[in-house]
């Protein structure tokens, strides 16, 4: 059944009775790890929320007051609220959850393929079905990272079409208000971090605004239009990820040259305007390894060259899964010991600490390599016991098996690892060789305990 008001006909007075007397209502597209967040913080403001996803099983849980984010701190609480108040449920029915809502608001992934080309299919087809299903007067706002220009050109020109049916400005308005949380620490992230809003035009951008305004109490931003926002959003992420490629590459040569790339950086961010990065095994996720690439394709519209520097620094960090099994193998040289053959255990697969996400980890890389190489692995991940992860099942609990071990890896530098022992390993592990790409163990204490131990960009020990 349609929703009857037009919230983009709605004037300033109005919206703002309706956003304090909760009647209007939101549909959320893609409740994974940012759209469920995002559902719920519309929820505890108040606004009857539908939250729409293609995963039944995921749709299934939440309809049973089962909360599926275990590693987002306070949204279980809010979850438990919301459900119960039946302020938000989920559903698999498109139409439903569009049409009975006045907002709608997409939160889907945008992937790359195996050529590192932006996918944003899941957006294009879900931009197909609202121009077939969707009714008139709704307010479309895009939370998804996408290249500049995406939303005017690519997802406008789907929601149109080529009939007569939806027509922006006249049935549907349309902006952008892209999301800015971090994994694990989303609840601090939208009560803290400011938001920016971008629209095809100002009417729609206001609206916007009031809106979010209600739900999150941070500063918005309006920007200038839609592609600005998303080219502020790329811009932020493709910053660490060469700045992470920058410390990388720094800590190739100065574990060659004998400096300890940890005493430079914690040195270095003394100074004012220095923004410190560490350096590590890679660099994984859904974020900044698809961004830095958008930008790159964003880039190829514009220029004859291809954007070297982010190039660049992609390459850089993409070889560190190679750089960690080569100090692996360094190590394992000092014993004479060959690495085919060798029981390596693998400490942590999430690509970020105390997160259950493996998308796009370079551990998985690292996992790759050791395998091609003949190695024996063996994994242990906190968020991952007794599970099936890059093709091997993983260990309930890692101790008991220090006794085989010829090597360790620490891939993730989840809390639980940050307090590990270096003469426990020593006295447990039956070749006590550890390669810390987290450097989360004090190397003199590993050197102390009688561990050959290799951190990246800290040398030989």
């Amino acid at each position: 059944m349609e929703h009857t008001s037009k919230i983009i006909e709605l004037n300033e007075h109005d919206l703002i009775q309706s956003i304090q007397s909760n009647t209007i209502s939101v549909c959320v597209i893609g409740i994974g790890r940012i759209g469920l967040p995002t559902a719920l913080s519309f929820a505890n403001s108040g606004i009857s929320t539908i939250g729409v996803d293609i995963n039944s099983k995921l749709v299934e849980m939440i309809n049973s007051k089962i909360f599926p984010l275990k590693d987002e701190p306070g949204y279980d609480v809010i979850f438990d609220k919301v459900i119960n108040e039946k302020k938000f449920r989920a559903t698999t029915n498109f139409s439903e959850g569009v049409n009975s809502s006045d907002i709608i608001v997409l939160s889907l992934p945008t992937p790359m393929n195996d050529q590192n080309i932006p996918d944003y299919s899941a957006l294009l087809s879900v931009a197909k079905r609202l121009h077939d299903e969707m009714f008139n007067g709704k307010l479309i706002i895009l939370e998804s990272t996408v290249e500049p220009g995406f939303v005017e050109t690519d997802f406008l020109k789907i929601l149109e079409g080529n009939d007569e049916k939806l027509k922006l400005g006249k049935n549907f308005s349309l902006g952008v208000c892209p999301e800015t949380a971090n994994p694990g620490q989303i609840l601090n992230d939208f009560e803290r971090l400011p938001r920016l809003v971008g629209a095809m035009d100002e009417s729609t951008q206001k609206l916007i605004i009031k809106i979010y305004k209600h739900v999150f109490t941070v500063d918005l931003l309006p920007m200038p239009d839609c592609k600005t926002a998303n080219a502020v959003k790329l811009t932020t992420n493709v910053f660490r990820d060469l700045n992470i490629a920058f410390v990388n590459e720094l800590a190739l040569i100065f574990e060659k040259a004998g400096i300890d790339i940890m005493t430079v950086l914690e040195a270095a961010k003394t100074k004012y305007n220095f923004q410190v990065h560490y350096p590590s095994a890679g660099v994984g996720g859904p974020c900044l390894p698809v961004n830095s690439y958008q930008m790159i394709n964003f880039a190829k519209n514009f220029t004859s060259k291809t954007f070297e520097l982010v190039e660049k620094g992609r390459k850089i960090n993409e070889k560190m899964p190679y750089h960690t099994v080569d100090l692996l193998e360094d190590a394992l040289n000092e014993i004479n010991k060959p690495l085919s053959g060798s029981f390596i255990l693998v400490l942590g697969v999430s690509y970020k600490p105390d997160v259950k996400d493996i998308q796009i980890s370079p551990i998985e890389k690292i996992i790759d390599i050791l395998k091609e190489k003949g190695a024996n692995i063996l994994i242990y991940d906190p968020y991952f016991k007794n599970s099936e992860v890059f093709g091997i099942k993983t260990l309930d609990d890692f101790v008991q098996n220090l006794g085989i071990l010829d090597g360790l890896i620490i891939g993730t530098a989840h809390k639980e690892f940050h307090n590990i022992d270096p003469e426990f390993l020593k006295s447990k592990m039956k070749n006590p060789i550890v390669i810390d790409s987290k450097n989360i163990i004090d190397q003199h204490l590993a050197k102390k305990a009688g561990l050959i131990y290799r951190g990246i960009g800290r040398g030989k020990i």
